[in-house]
């Protein structure tokens, strides 16, 4: 009776251990990828509750959210011979779960290398300003060629983004004094347009004075009333040739 009980008790113990390790939960970004006997079942498990048969399957838990892979500093020559240090970051997900186990011996590492490669080999195709002032079309093309080739692997490379691009002192130094010279330029060109614009009205001017020469008395009266408003002391008052002209003409005459 006591050896009965005992190896009820025994397979009840069994039975307890069969059924924890055959139950198995996945949340649901998850999904379970199984091997029986070493075969791939055709349909991974989850989200949720499922069964697993111990000792005969084998399961391996893929992780469906976005990843954030963070591509180190590389050093990078462009196409105009600048060397530069160069980080970025790309985010993925996998979106076949079989293929990311089976296809790949580790996606997280095989993404990290071909995204390296990819990044040293496409910035040196661009020339620096290229890298500096088309940060868009380059991560574009960073986004395609890596989603390209994780592609067989279940992977979708949603973003890759250039973070920080460093540039020796020398150059930089030099990137200054050539955004110097530019801006001393503009202001050059500026100033040269301003005069030729002055010089454009003001021989607009000259044209309406010549047609109506009471509109040059009428500037100097105006002349005269903002110097009134002064607080010096003295006043010069300009004399116009033509006011003084008549008086000039009648002591010629009376000599």
């Amino acid at each position: 009776m006591t050896a009965a009980i005992v190896i009820v008790l025994v397979l009840l113990f069994l039975l307890v251990l069969f059924l924890i390790s055959a139950i198995k939960v996945a949340r649901e970004y998850e999904r379970g990828i199984v091997f029986r006997l070493g075969r791939l079942l055709p349909e991974p498990k989850g989200p949720g509750l499922f069964l697993l048969i111990p000792v005969v399957d084998r399961m391996v838990k893929v992780d469906l959210r976005t990843i954030t892979l963070n591509i180190p500093p590389q050093e990078v020559i462009t196409k105009d011979n600048v060397p530069v240090r160069v980080n970025a970051v790309a985010y993925f997900r996998i979106v076949e779960p079989k293929n990311a186990i089976v296809q790949v011996e580790n996606f997280m590492v095989a993404t990290s290398q071909i995204a390296q490669t990819t990044l040293r080999s496409v910035l040196g195709q661009h020339l620096l300003d290229e890298l500096l002032s088309e940060r868009d079309k380059i991560n574009a093309i960073l986004q395609e060629i890596i989603d390209e080739a994780t592609s067989p692997w279940g992977i979708k490379v949603s973003i890759v983004e250039v973070k920080d691009v460093e540039i020796p002192s020398s150059m930089q130094r030099a990137m200054a004094r050539q955004a110097e010279a530019e801006r001393e330029r503009r202001a050059k060109i500026i100033n040269a347009e301003g005069e030729f614009q002055a010089s454009e009205r003001l021989k607009d001017a000259a044209l309406v004075i010549e047609q109506h020469p009471i509109a040059l008395q009428l500037r100097y009266l105006q002349t005269l009333l903002e110097l009134g408003s002064s607080q010096s002391t003295t006043i010069v008052f300009p004399a116009p040739i033509e006011l003084i002209k008549p008086f000039l003409e009648r002591a010629n005459s009376s000599s």
